[in-house]
Formats: structure tokens, sequence, C-alpha cells
């Protein structure tokens, strides 16, 4: 029978089969039906290399998160690390970068999903008619994606566990539909191939250094789903053991599924065709319609592909709202946003909170700028996953330190392939996100000292009052057990 649910703490309800199809559900909706049609569109063939080198970078910050949220699972992720570990402004950014980036990349899922079923389901336009730009289609999508987000919201509110299960479904039907993709490619090679636009080598021709890693960067937010997990590590089971194998699991299934629907776009399209406006955000109905696929096919792709973006909307919200009642208990937002139900399985208002922002974001209207903001942010966020890990005891360090100077460097280099507006708003973000930190005390009042400490875990007790978060021990005021202070 499970332990009862403590005040203002989460119940630990996944194991490693539900952590890992949280983690696919994250990857595989905007991951495959957008990310890989942008880069595409962007590097041509050298997206296929881009792939790898991003599934590199994902593997080194992925070992870098699995240290950390194996040492430390509470809901917060990278935010709650950088606190520990590196300064409260680090931690600060790191919460306020995940809220911006996935926030927009949830935006991302939900225009997905609209322009899937606009397109396809209502029939509106065929791909290459220019009625498709006539803006009362947009204002239709913006609004049916800010309907889809609202409708996710209220769905999470009824807690972990359905959600955890309606993940399993959307994620089951995700991969049959990318599985029947790829073996169209493969079973109709030589057509495919003989009715492919343009050739192989004018493909190659066009391909550069700087397009590549710029795919790269935005292949390495597709990737990044499996943080999911970490965040929502106070909601595992034996996260010691169940964290570490989920993240890896996550990570190897995701590199495998990209590259082959990777290499089947390559195959059916050509990068010219793939850079058109808007044709990115439904990449893998385009090839199957360009390929006069059965109706039944296109159809099932199309069904892929919207449960694919509802799981990562579903499993976006979810991790939002975990951060946000981090920042809540660290009074860095509203006390408010900290508070969990009776049952110990939802954060209300943190829920509530996070589907307001995912669906102002949806009005920007424009999946590659939603994208390309999110690729920027991740980018930061992961590096200062990677600065926590490099400052792990000894005692809690799996994996040789090699690995987070690797994805430190790496999401340091790719920052600067982002496109340069993307950056410079980004960085005008992250200041404001510093103003923010700076006045938080003063809006939302002043959490503990820095130097209370649980005495069971050693965990810093800012805004934790009333129970450690990691350890489950009563905290009290002042200096009385379970605190210490810190040398």
């Amino acid at each position: 029978m499970p332990d009862a649910p403590q005040p203002g703490r989460l119940k630990r309800e996944l194991g490693v089969f539900h952590a890992v199809l949280l983690g696919l559900g994250s990857i595989l909706g905007t991951g495959v039906f957008v990310s890989i049609g942008i880069a595409a569109g962007i590097a041509g063939p050298s997206v296929l290399i881009a792939i790898v080198l991003a599934a590199l970078l994902a593997l080194c910050n992925g070992l870098s998160s699995i240290q950390l949220a194996a040492a430390h699972p509470v809901a917060g992720g990278t935010y709650e690390y950088g606190y520990k570990y590196l300064h409260p402004k680090l931690g600060f950014t790191a919460g306020w970068m995940f809220l911006l980036a996935k926030s927009a990349s949830a935006a991302t899922a939900a225009l997905g999903v609209a322009i899937y079923f606009n397109t396809s389901v209502l029939e509106v336009s065929p791909p290459d008619n220019a009625s498709f730009h006539i803006p009362g289609q947009r204002l239709f999508e913006v609004g049916l994606a800010a309907s889809i987000v609202v409708a996710i919201t209220v769905f999470v509110l009824l807690g972990i566990r359905r959600s955890a299960w309606v993940n399993a479904a959307l994620v089951l039907v995700t991969i049959a539909g990318l599985i029947v993709f790829c073996g169209f490619i493969g079973l109709n090679g030589s057509d495919v191939v003989k009715n492919r636009p343009g050739t192989f080598e004018e493909d190659w021709s066009k391909i550069s250094v700087y397009s590549m890693l710029t795919a790269t960067s935005l292949m390495f937010v597709a990737y990044t789903g499996y943080g999911r997990i970490a965040t929502l590590g106070e909601e595992v089971k034996k996260p010691r053991t169940t964290i570490p194998r989920a993240i890896l699991v996550t990570l190897g299934v995701s590199a495998t599924i990209y590259f082959c629907v990777g290499l089947s776009v390559y195959y059916g399209l050509s990068s010219d065709v793939l850079s058109w406006d808007r044709r990115q955000g439904w990449v893998l109905y385009q090839v199957v319609w360009y390929h006069n696929a059965h109706p039944i096919l296109q159809g099932f792709i199309v069904l892929a592909a919207i449960t694919a973006m509802l799981g990562v909307l579903l499993n976006l919200v979810l991790g939002l709202s975990r951060v946000l009642l981090a920042m809540g208990r660290r009074r860095d937002v509203p006390g408010f946003f900290a508070k969990v139900n009776a049952s110990g399985t939802t954060p209300v208002p943190a829920v509530i909170g996070v589907g307001i922002l995912i669906a102002g974001l949806t009005l920007i209207g424009d999946i590659k700028t939603t994208w390309s903001f999110a690729a920027f942010t991740v980018l930061v966020y992961y590096g200062i996953t990677n600065l926590a890990a490099l400052k792990l005891p000894k005692e809690n360090r799996l994996y040789p330190r090699f690995f987070a100077w690797a994805g430190l460097g790496g999401c340091f280099f790719l920052c600067w392939w982002v496109e340069p507006i993307v950056w410079l708003i980004g960085l005008k973000l992250i200041l404001l996100g510093v103003l923010w930190h700076l006045w938080a005390p003063k809006m939302f009042g002043t959490p503990p000292l820095p130097t209370e400490i649980c005495i069971a875990c050693g965990y810093d007790l800012r805004a934790s009052k009333g129970q450690c978060p990691e350890c489950g021990q009563a905290v009290h005021d002042g200096a009385a057990a379970p605190l210490r202070q810190a040398d």
C-alpha cells in the first residue's frame, strides 16, 4: 500500500515503464513532426549528421541530469540543482529559462496539432495551395491551439497517474505511426527515389557548416524531453535506480527513431521542398502526400502526429508545473504556486498558471519562431545543469566529469548558431529574470535563510517550511532539529 501523501509533497507513483514513456512522450512529438522538418529544410541531408551530433550532446547532458536527479529527486530539476550547488541566481536563471523554453515548446506542440488538424482533417488546402497563408486560416489555427492547451490543462489537474496512462496510449499510437511511415519509405524505396523532387547531388552541394550546426542546435531541443523524468523526480519510485535507467532508455530509443525518420524524410523530399514556408510543421504527412500514399496511410500519419504533439503538450504541462511549484516553494514566484492538493497528486495553482502562459504563447502563431526560441533557452538551461554536475561531491558522481565538461562546452558552442535575433531576445530575457529575482523577496516575501540545511539529507531548505521536499523529514522554524547551519 503506497505511503499517504504528506503536506506540500507529491506522491511517488512513477516506475521505469511510465518514466520512459513520459520521456518519449516529451520527445517524439515536436521532435519528429516539427524539428526534423525545420532542421532538414535548413541543413538538407546534413540533418542526419545534426541528429547524431545532437544525440551525443544530449547523452552528455543526460548523464549530468541522471547524477543530479538520482542524488536529489525533487520537483524542479536544474532549478533546484542550481540553487544547491551553484548560486541562487543561476538556479533561478535555470528555472526561468526552463519556463520560457518549454512554454514555447508547448505552444509549438499546440500549434502543430492545430496545423495538422486544419490542413489534413479539415482538408483546408493542399500543400501547394497559396490559400494556406490566408490570415483567417492562421487565426483559426491559433484559436484551436489555445483551446487545446486549455483542455490539456484541465486534464492534467486530474493527477499524474491518469496523465501517465493517457500518455502511454498516445506514445504507443505515435510509435506505431512512425514504424508505418518508415516502412512505407523502405518498401517503396525505388519509387520514392524515382519520384523525389531534385537530386541527392543538388542537396549535398548546398550544405554548409553553418546550416548543419544551426540544425544541430534545433535537433538538440528535440532530445531534451528526457529532462521531464528529472523534473518529475519527486514523483518517481526508487529514484536512484529508476531515473538513470529511464533517461538512458529514452535517449537510446529516441535517437534511433530520429535517425530512421530523418533518413526517410531525406529520401522522400529535397531540402528545397522542405524549406518552403510552414511545410516544416507537417513534414511526414507531406512526404506520404507527395508520393501518393494510400489515404488510410496518410490518415494514420496525421493521427500519429496529433497524438505525438498532444503527448508533448501533456508532458510539458506536467514538467512546467513542477518547476513552478519549486519556484513557489522558494518564493521566486508567489507562494500560492507551492500549494499541492490534499491527495498529493497535483500542484493545482502551478498547473493553471502554466496553462495560461502556454495559451498566451500560442498567439504568436509561428512554429519556427517558437522552436528557435526554445533552442536558445534550453541550451542555457542545460549549460547550468552541467555546471551543477561538475560540483557534485565524489560520492554522488556516477560518471566521469568529462561528460559534464563536454555537455557544457557543447551547449555554450551551439548557443551561437541560433538565429541572432532569437539570441538577442534570449539575453534580454535572462537580464529580465535577474531583475525579477532581485525584486522577488520584496514582492513575495523572504524565504528562510540559505544556511538552513536538513540534517537527514543535506538539502537546502529555503522556502521548504513544514517538510523537506527531498527526504520528507519534518522542518521546524529556527535552529531546532532537523535543521542545522551550513559550515
